[in-house]
């Protein structure tokens, strides 16, 4: 290819439209953490009440996190998402007919079973999508839209609960996500599939290292785990996604109920408030974690000692969180949890970049799912956990103590286990390959 030539730039644009998924997805999430205050006291319920409730999207959004990847491998990140975005905008639409505990319980379940694709697809879109110089900042796209959603939404759903009731918010999340889903059916497609990608981008993708569409080499299905998890890498992944889950979660399911029940402000002065420290995360992670990052291995530094330092400072400064035990005000709360968000989100896009990285090929659904299995599994226990420490101790302060802890195993899990960032090997052949996304789809394969 002509290297005078500019390379165009449609693949920023499939980055865009994966990512505003995440942004969607994430507003369907807090929703309920944002209405909380409100719902809480119309049902009297107790913070273990509240805790289990925030974990029920969890519990089988966890569990379907490898079955999903599995999907995703077999048949593609565009049939997987289809359905997944008709069955979110469902089930985002039954949280505003929910009644009683048992009724958002149920609700909150079934949202967590249709937005279980979202990131094993995404990511397997985004390593179809961008070559290897590009991936963390693509990553930081896809994921920074997740912290994005706070900043923009939870002002945006406080402020239809307060002025419409709480129901009316989950009456929004549905109509966006609704939208979403036309624009997905109308404008995603793999990159050999797609009539708008040229040549010659096409021919940039695939040189700088993208994965590979077409026949998977690493066996098919279920048969791929046991070997993955015998892969000191893949348990480095794994423990580090355990500690980055526990932390997130706390923070996107517990910070409007804390500023509200602990710091004793309004409904509206919280959404406020937590636009700051979400605002932070959305900046940190794009310009630190994404293009700083990328910007680094172009210019020669060695890939894996400048992501894995840069993970290693992400894990250290989110234990800044600490720093909140020591205040009552809520405006140097919200400095030291800016911090801390502020610190693991830079690191996050070369979280999720690492099952794309690592994994053999036609398999990296898989192992994404595994990997969101357990941090999201972590984000029960958080939400759960912090429920019962909160009744206990009647602060916030052990909660964010745990969390503290969980960052130092998951930064001593990665500077252990992960050693580099290049694909594990792949396992026996196990019976016949799986036709991934490029040949289970319609339309002409791009030459």
């Amino acid at each position: 290819m002509d290297q005078s030539r500019p390379v165009p730039g449609f693949r920023w644009r499939i980055g865009c439209l994966l990512a505003l998924g995440v942004f969607v997805n994430y507003i369907d999430r807090i929703a309920l953490s944002v209405a909380s205050p409100q719902i809480q006291g119309e049902y009297g319920l107790t913070n273990i009440q509240l805790g289990w409730l925030f974990s029920g999207f969890f519990w089988v959004y966890a569990f379907a996190q490898i079955p999903s990847g599995l999907l995703a491998d077999r048949f593609g990140a565009r049939a997987t998402m289809r359905l997944s975005t008709v069955l979110w905008t469902v089930s985002s639409g039954l949280m505003a007919l929910a009644q009683g505990f048992a009724g958002f319980f149920g609700a909150r379940m079934l949202l967590g079973l249709a937005e279980a694709p979202a990131y094993p697809a995404g990511t397997k879109a985004t390593g179809y999508w961008f070559p290897r110089s590009e991936r963390g900042t693509a990553t930081a796209v896809f994921d920074a839209s997740a912290r994005f959603a706070n900043v923009v939404g939870v002002p945006l759903v406080a402020l239809v609960a307060v002025h419409l009731g709480w129901r009316w918010s989950f009456v929004m999340t549905a109509c966006f996500s609704l939208c979403y889903a036309v624009a997905f059916f109308l404008g995603y497609r793999d990159p050999s599939r797609h009539p708008r990608l040229t040549a010659a981008e096409h021919r940039y993708i695939l040189a700088g290292g993208a994965c590979a569409e077409g026949m998977a080499t690493a066996g098919s299905g279920w048969a791929t785990i046991p070997h993955l998890l015998q892969q000191r890498k893949i348990w480095g992944i794994i423990l580090g996604f355990a500690a980055y889950g526990y932390f997130f979660t706390l923070f996107l399911t517990w910070m409007p109920n804390y500023l509200v029940r602990e710091l004793h402000v309004s409904m509206m002065q919280s959404a406020i408030y937590i636009m700051i420290p979400w605002g932070v995360a959305t900046l940190g992670e794009l310009f630190v974690g994404g293009w700083l990052i990328d910007a680094l291995c172009r210019r020669g530094y060695d890939d894996t000692w400048t992501r894995k330092a840069m993970l290693m400072l992400g894990f250290m400064l989110g234990m800044a969180m600490i720093g909140a035990i020591f205040t009552h005000r809520p405006g140097w709360a919200v400095f030291w949890i800016s911090i801390s968000l502020g610190g693991l989100s830079s690191a996050a896009p070369i979280i999720w970049s690492l099952p794309s990285l690592v994994a053999p090929r036609g398999v990296g659904g898989t192992v994404t799912g595994i990997a969101n299995f357990v941090n999201n599994g972590a984000g029960i226990i958080a939400t759960v956990l912090t429920g019962y420490l909160v009744s206990l101790t009647g602060s916030f302060g052990a909660a964010f103590l745990c969390a503290s802890v969980m960052l130092v195993a998951g930064f001593v899990a990665i500077a252990i286990l992960v050693e580099s960032f290049t694909p594990v090997d792949e396992p026996p052949a196990c019976g016949m390959a799986v036709p991934l996304s490029g040949l289970a789809e319609d339309g002409p394969v791009k030459s």
